[in-house]
């Protein structure tokens, strides 16, 4: 059975830091880039950060670079995104995805291989 547990979530006031997690099963970790798409209330579904397992690349939005880490346990089969200097418009439901193609944590893509549940993130001013 196929799982992306995602958790770290919580309430943290602007300018605070976050980490969450996201563990992955039921597939094979290395052949896939894992990462993280977030949905604020009224908007699209967006992807903000990836990570591949085979090679180490990354991907951030604009919105998150130099404030967000992506990386990568593969003995764990867990990726992390340390989320530091928050900001209210970080406010949203993330999830954890996982692709074989990094791209497609660009923007939308409706076709992701997986997902895991969400995990809210909160950011007071």
């Amino acid at each position: 059975e196929v799982q992306l547990q995602a958790c770290g979530g919580g309430l943290v006031q602007a300018g605070g830091s976050l980490r969450l997690s996201c563990a992955a099963s039921g597939f094979t970790f290395d052949d896939y880039a894992i990462g993280w798409f977030r949905q604020a209330p009224g908007k699209a579904r967006e992807g903000i950060s990836a990570i591949s397992s085979s090679d180490g690349s990354t991907y951030y939005a604009d919105s998150v670079k130099g404030r967000f880490t992506i990386s990568s346990d593969n003995a764990k089969n867990t990726v992390y995104l340390q989320m530091n200097s928050l900001k209210p418009e970080d406010t949203a439901v993330y999830y954890c995805a996982a692709d074989p193609e990094i791209h497609h944590f660009r923007g939308w893509w409706d076709g992701m291989d997986y997902w895991g549940k969400g995990t809210q993130v909160t950011v007071s001013s």
